[in-house]
This record gives C-alpha cells, sequence and structure tokens, in this order.
C-alpha cells in the first residue's frame, strides 16, 4: 500500500514522503495512529494544505521527547528474574517488559515498539539497548536482568556474576568433607576394635594360669 508520512518513521521515510509500505502494516500501525495517510489525489491536496500544522506538531512532539531525555537516562531499569544454574532466564525480558518498568519507574510512557530492543533477553547481565521517545530523539539505555537485587547491584557495579562453577567449587569441597570424616571415624572405630581385640588376648593368659593356680593349690 502506498502512503503520505504525515510524521518521520525511523527507516521509512520523512514528513510528506511517500512510501510503499505492506498492507497490515499500514492498517494495523500507520493509519490508525495517524502516522500517515492514503495515498490519494484528495490526500495529496489535504496534506499540502495542513503540511505547516503536521510539522508545527512534529516539533512540538520532539520538544516534549526532549523534555522526557534526563527521566529516561536516570531510570533504573532493573529486571528481577528467575533463572538457571547457567544464568538461562526462565521466560524472557521482552520490549514490553521494559516499556512498563519505565513507567513504573521513571513515570515515562511509551509503546513497546520504541522499545529498540531487538530480541527479547534470555539471559541475566547487562544489556544496552535504545528508547526512541522520538524519531529524533533516542536514548541509550542500560537493562540490567539478575536473579535478586543484590546480584542487580553486583551488575551496577561492574561486577560479573558466575553460575555452574561456583556452585560446583562449593559443592565438591564439602562433600569431600564429608568423606574425610567418614574416613576418621572408621578408622577410630577400627582402632577401638583392635584395642578390645588386644585386651581380650591378654585377659585369656592372665585367666589360664589364675586357673591353674586354683587347681594346684
Amino acid at each position: 500500500m502506498k502512503v503520505i508520512l504525515t510524521e518521520k518513521i525511523t527507516k521509512l521515510g520523512n514528513i510528506g514522503d511517500t512510501v510503499e509500505v505492506k498492507t497490515g502494516f499500514a492498517r494495523n500501525y500507520l493509519l490508525p495512529n495517524n502516522k500517515a495517510m492514503r495515498c490519494t489525489r484528495e490526500n495529496v491536496a489535504l496534506f499540502e494544505a495542513k503540511k505547516a500544522e503536521i510539522v508545527a506538531r512534529h516539533e512540538n512532539a520532539k520538544k516534549t521527547a526532549e523534555s522526557k531525555v534526563d527521566a529516561v537516562k536516570n531510570a533504573k531499569l532493573h529486571m528481577i528474574r528467575q533463572a538457571g544454574d547457567t544464568g538461562q532466564l526462565y521466560g524472557s525480558v521482552s520490549s514490553r517488559d521494559i516499556a512498563r518498568e519505565l513507567k513504573e519507574v521513571a513515570g515515562v510512557d511509551v509503546e513497546s515498539a520504541q522499545v529498540m530492543l531487538g530480541s527479547p533477553i534470555k539471559s541475566v547481565g547487562v544489556f544496552d539497548t535504545k528508547i526512541a521517545l522520538h524519531p529524533d530523539v533516542i536514548v541509550d539505555v542500560k537493562i540490567y536482568v539478575a536473579q535478586s537485587q543484590d546480584e542487580i547491584d553486583a551488575l551496577v557495579a561492574g561486577k560479573k556474576l558466575t553460575f555452574g562453577t561456583k556452585k560446583v567449587e562449593e559443592s565438591v569441597p564439602a562433600e569431600q568433607g564429608r568423606d574425610e570424616e567418614k574416613e576418621e571415624a572408621v578408622s577410630v572405630e577400627q582402632s577401638r576394635d583392635e584395642e578390645k581385640a588386644d585386651e581380650k588376648a591378654e585377659k585369656k593368659p592372665a585367666a589360664k594360669k589364675a586357673t591353674k593356680k586354683a587347681k594346684t593349690e
């Protein structure tokens, strides 16, 4: 479908450009959100008549977006999620999740389409993305994903989280310690048994001598 853009669209065109887009994209996004109008003779004339108004609206939207830049830059986008021993999330962090978090922590309302994440986040770590407050106002942000606030704080401090290996290193010595304790206990029991056997061996000759002496008397 051919449309006339009434708003600058990243990677598509500027205000007034006539572009060819997929019908679904036009009907589901561009047209209902007043970002474009069908390219007809009547609409071309209408656009030219309202061009100054449309450009002024665009500039006002840009100024509004610029006023929110600091809030977005300072937003603590901390996503706490459950993960496995390797750091892989049970699920993912999507653009919609980030948009929701941004509204909650910074009071900035954006659509998920304005979060330039690409593919969902599926592991613990620090991730760079961008928030398009306006086609001309794009803000770099960091997304911190971990299993707890302590881990988030560690990531913010620049530390790296380890998984799997750390748990193995902690568990192996513990198991070795338990084995050593068992071996020591067995050794002690064996020593006691040997001592008892020696005592019995010493008592038997003494008992025999006492019996013989009693018979002689």
